[in-house]
């Protein structure tokens, strides 16, 4: 199925879905939480029995950053930087050892409910989508990567207009900053095969729900293809 086709909801079902339009010189890629907390676990034989039930329940995300996500991000990565467009990332962490500065969603009991101080080997961007020098990180304590951080007027003042969106996870920050980068008018493309969510129903329901009003959700052949790279 055609891209334009995939995930389209209710509210779209009859609509006229523009081709994609990017002006390579205005487009930049953006990276979300690809972060050593979230890609690092021990093997299963070294779990608790206890914690083997909850190991297995993140295997299928495990699964696809391995075999999918990173791939595609690494791929991302490399065209990108060979034709001199910008590389941004994002990671969530909090600016204290305590963790007093987080937004209250990522105090919430429960899986966000993580403490990651900036400077912990915990919060760093996973080594296989590192950063390299030069490139802008910005440190979010909360969902979205524009609340709370000064991204927009990066972006901005980088002459940046279309945003190229992926990482982790697909129903919570991606969503979240997404969501922002719409609201403040840039042009945003989610690529599906660079992010992931812990189910696959989950990641495919979010792609499903800001399809076509938050972003365009496409492939990354789709769009490398079109800025002809």
């Amino acid at each position: 199925m055609d891209w334009k086709n995939a995930y389209r909801s209710l509210y779209y079902a009859d609509a006229e879905i523009p081709d994609l339009d990017l002006d390579p010189d205005r487009t930049a890629l953006l990276l979300i939480d690809i972060q050593n907390t979230y890609v690092e676990r021990p093997a299963r034989e070294d779990v608790p029995e206890a914690e083997r039930a909850d190991w297995d329940r993140w295997d299928p995300f495990h699964q696809r950053m391995r075999d999918v996500v990173l791939p595609t991000v690494t791929r991302l990565q490399a065209a990108f930087r060979s034709q001199g467009r910008d590389v941004l990332h994002a990671r969530i962490a909090c600016l204290t050892e305590d963790g007093r500065d987080r937004s209250l969603s990522q105090r919430r009991p429960g899986f966000n409910n993580l403490l990651l101080p900036k400077d912990e080997h915990a919060s760093q961007i996973a080594p296989a989508v590192a950063p390299l020098p030069g490139e802008i990180v910005v440190t979010k304590t909360t969902d979205s990567a524009l609340t709370g951080t000064n991204l927009r007027l990066v972006l901005h003042n980088m002459g940046i207009y279309h945003v190229v969106v992926a990482g982790i996870f697909t129903d919570q920050c991606v969503a979240s900053t997404v969501r922002s980068l719409a609201d403040e008018s840039f042009d945003v493309v989610l690529i599906e095969d660079g992010c992931a969510a812990i189910s696959r129903e989950l990641h495919e329901h979010e792609l499903t729900i800001i399809n076509n009003i938050y972003c365009q959700v496409v492939s990354s052949d789709d769009v490398l293809d079109e800025l002809g790279w």
